[in-house]
């Protein structure tokens, strides 16, 4: 009977498991970006920032032995992408947007060019918490094995909401992003407030560059990110800036990606492969559904602006 219950549930299954896999990234770099974008700035470099992420998580990883502090390296590497991005796009005339693209064609070099060392040796995984261990089937242990980080990124998505609507924190940053004159006017500084929230989203988005080389698919190599830094401002804007959103659309985006590897999983052997396009058909969607010439986007913060 458990053999035939998971003959049945053995696509859902695969596409939770892979769904909690696949969507880890994600959530990091959404919340990343959603704190970034919440200051008043937009930051396209996340790319760049979340592959030499993954390259320094997994070089410090192999050097040392420990993927924790890999991941801590991975907070820095990403910190200082945040901190560089920031303080080019406080002068003024800057255009976000092209400093980002700039700033994501730099760390897909850097990261390319230090990594070439890094690709054969095999670096230790990040833990994860086995949560299956009630069930005696292989598929059910396997899909509730689930990485600590995921579960990281779960609080953290609470914590910011919480953290935004009820910390002076919050406030400065809701107040910079909705409005630069209004922050003056309080004594705020707006390109501290945004160098700031620049680097936090940085770090954030390496630690998804960490989780990609330390654990899914836990190895580094030059097309390990496969636009998931770009895909993550898209889904930002479909949470609506809110993190629990975030945190929801990217299970959504993680679920789309999983759903060819679970059908081949299951003895699906035609056509499956266009279902691997998922993920950047929903990006395309999203932003057609969310792009309008006559009416702002809900929640959007008030400077967010291509150009200051």
């Amino acid at each position: 009977m458990e053999e035939t219950g998971i003959g049945i549930w053995g696509v859902p299954l695969a596409i939770f498991a892979g769904a909690i896999r696949v969507s880890t990234p994600f959530i990091f770099v959404s919340l990343g970006e959603a704190i970034t974008e919440r200051s008043g700035r937009i930051n396209l470099g996340l790319e760049g920032t979340l592959v030499f992420g993954a390259m320094t998580a997994y070089a410090v990883a192999v050097m040392t032995g420990s993927p924790t502090l890999g991941v801590l390296a991975a907070v820095v590497a990403g910190l200082i992408f945040g901190l560089i991005h920031g303080w080019i796009c406080k002068f003024p005339k800057v255009n976000d947007i092209a400093i980002g693209i700039a700033m994501m064609q730099f760390g897909l070099g850097m990261a390319f060019f230090l990594g070439k060392s890094f690709i054969q040796p095999v670096a230790p995984k990040l833990p994860s918490i086995p949560l299956g261990g009630w069930s005696s089937t292989p598929q059910v242990q396997a899909a509730l094995n689930i990485n600590v980080l995921f579960f990281i990124g779960a609080a953290l998505a609470l914590f910011l909401f919480w953290a935004f609507k009820n910390t002076r924190i919050g406030l400065i940053l809701r107040v910079v992003g909705d409005s630069t004159d209004a922050a003056r006017a309080m004594g705020i500084h707006p390109d501290r407030v945004r160098l700031l929230a620049t680097a936090v989203g940085g770090s954030l988005a390496a630690i998804g560059g960490a989780y990609l080389s330390l654990y899914y698919p836990g190895s580094w190599n030059e097309g390990i990110s496969s636009g998931q830094g770009l895909m993550a401002v898209a889904l930002v804007i479909f949470a609506r800036w809110n993190p629990i959103g975030c945190f929801l659309a990217a299970l959504l985006f993680g679920g789309a990606g999983a759903l060819g590897p679970a059908l081949q999983s299951v003895g699906v052997t035609q056509g499956y492969y266009l279902f691997y396009a998922a993920p950047y058909v929903l990006t395309l969607v999203i932003l057609i559904a969310t792009s309008s010439p006559t009416r702002p986007l809900a929640g959007a913060p008030g400077a967010l602006s291509l150009t200051k």
